[in-house]
């Protein structure tokens, strides 16, 4: 039988203990990002990947993104932070920016068919960015049934993933239907795989030194639906 937590405005300790042990066990929880809603499991627990793309139906052609807590926590995950990175976080971290880099190739993980890859995202969401202190890295995906709509909150999330998903962490529905934006720094030139919740040529721009982090507008969206095989 799954939890459903709903997160409390102040205290959320108890939640997120609740959240990291389930983690810990190698089990699935869905939690907010300030996108969408996402279904977890410890990036370092194969069981827990596994079972996600299980319970997703989800082909391993498609691998899991990785959340973080801190542009520093990416160090761990690659063998050198490009400059291009280091701008692209400087302007969009936390929020809704993945970056793909070349992945240091002596974790032992299994985020699916990453070929050497792997896609990074820092969310602008206190209860994930705590869950994450207290597990680590989480590979991640949106909280839907591949094919399906992607959830704006845990009450959707669940009536398509269901007992699949050990702890549900209820924050409310997300205020946008936008998944992030995706930029890959592993080819010669950066590249937007995905046009989300950040405007594609300005993080272009940024990644390329042409455009200072500071100067950037974080207002500029573009409204799209996420395709099935770039979620979260």
């Amino acid at each position: 039988m799954s939890e459903f937590l709903a997160v409390p405005e102040d205290d959320r300790a108890e939640v997120v203990e609740r959240a990291a042990a389930a983690l810990r066990r190698g089990e699935l929880v869905v939690l907010p990002t300030d996108t969408l809603y996402g279904v977890a499991a410890d990036a370092f627990s194969k069981s827990g990947t596994r079972r996600l793309f299980e319970v997703k139906r989800r082909s391993r052609r498609f691998p899991l993104s990785v959340l973080v807590r801190s542009p520093k926590q990416l160090n761990g995950l690659v063998t050198a932070v490009p400059p291009a990175a280091e701008r692209l976080m400087a302007a969009y971290w936390p929020g809704p920016l993945t970056i793909v880099v070349a992945n240091d190739p002596n974790l032992m993980w299994d985020l699916g068919d990453n070929e050497g890859t792997v896609a990074v995202r820092m969310p602008l969401e206190e209860v994930t960015l705590d869950v994450i202190r207290a597990v680590g890295p989480l590979a991640v995906s949106t909280a839907n049934l591949s094919g399906q709509t992607p959830a704006g909150d845990a009450a959707t999330a669940q009536m398509q993933l269901g007992d699949g998903v050990a702890v549900y962490l209820e924050a409310g529905g997300r205020r946008t239907s936008q998944p992030s934006t995706i930029v890959d720094l592993t080819r010669p030139e950066p590249h937007v795989l995905r046009e989300g919740a950040v405007d594609g040529e300005q993080a272009l721009a940024v990644a390329r030194g042409e455009l200072d982090p500071i100067e950037v507008d974080l207002g500029g969206t573009t409204p799209v639906s996420p395709p099935d095989d770039l979620e979260a």
